[in-house]
């Protein structure tokens, strides 16, 4: 990685990720499935603004500040840096260099897209030049668990309970995973008596046989039954609405 995409990383690791929707290049879905049966899968990207981009592209496995030439991952991406001119298209090649993984669960990798767009003239003096950069997920699934009937059971098996947060009166939404898939969520809300609810809308996500914590923005929680209503994503990225009970 040469001087300038190493400045231009450097800068959006400053940035919110979020801020990647003010680029003109965008990755074409919001997830990568990776069969192990495959040897390699395509990723689509396109630009969608007026200028042409400079676009770096790499995997990490969870460090979001991890350097790409540090990184050690089962994967190569083909080509890891070109041009997009505007309303063009760029595909990249994700290859699986045969590693030994996991075959009793998915694994989780993020597939990183810096942009840097193209240097104002001379004579614009009053500018300023940011690099923007997109993450998303890239799950290894094995063979044996590439089974779409057994994804989409995979939320209503998971098992939800409240905890006390902070030694105070807060809680916490837990949720225990028994299943091999990541189970990603949008959003949480817990509905009591009278109306009154307590909502999450920072989402996450929990890990195969794992069980993971998210902090619910309110002191108290309703009194009496609690209903709690989610949103998870599927393969495809789209929002599924689940329900069910929990309790104090």
């Amino acid at each position: 990685m040469n001087k300038y995409m190493k400045a231009a990383l450097a800068a959006a690791m400053a940035l919110s990720l979020h801020g990647a929707a003010l680029a003109g290049v965008i990755i074409n879905g919001t997830r990568v499935i990776f069969p192990s049966s495959e040897k390699e899968v395509t990723i689509r990207l396109s630009n969608e603004g007026a200028q042409p981009g400079l676009v770096q592209v790499w995997l990490d496995d969870g460090d979001v500040k991890s350097a790409p030439e540090q990184i050690k991952v089962p994967f190569v991406l083909t080509p890891p840096m070109f041009r997009i001119d505007p309303g063009k298209g760029q595909t990249v090649r994700l290859l699986y260099n045969q590693s030994p993984m996991p075959q009793d669960r998915e694994s989780v990798y993020w597939l990183n897209m810096l942009e840097v767009p193209p240097k104002a003239s001379d004579e614009d003096v009053n500018y300023i030049q940011m690099a923007f950069r997109t993450r998303i997920k890239v799950f290894f699934r094995p063979k044996e668990l590439n089974v779409q009937e057994k994804v989409q059971e995979a939320a209503a098996q998971l098992k939800w309970s409240l905890a006390k947060s902070g030694g105070g009166k807060a809680y916490s939404l837990e949720v225990s995973n028994p299943t091999p898939y990541h189970v990603s969520f949008m959003r949480f809300k817990i509905e009591g008596a009278g109306g009154k609810s307590v909502i999450n809308d920072d989402g996450g996500m929990v890990e195969p046989m794992k069980t993971a914590s998210f902090p619910l923005d309110a002191g108290e929680l309703p009194p009496g039954s609690l209903k709690l209503t989610y949103n998870w994503l599927n393969d495809f990225g789209a929002a599924i609405a689940g329900e069910t009970q929990v309790s104090k």
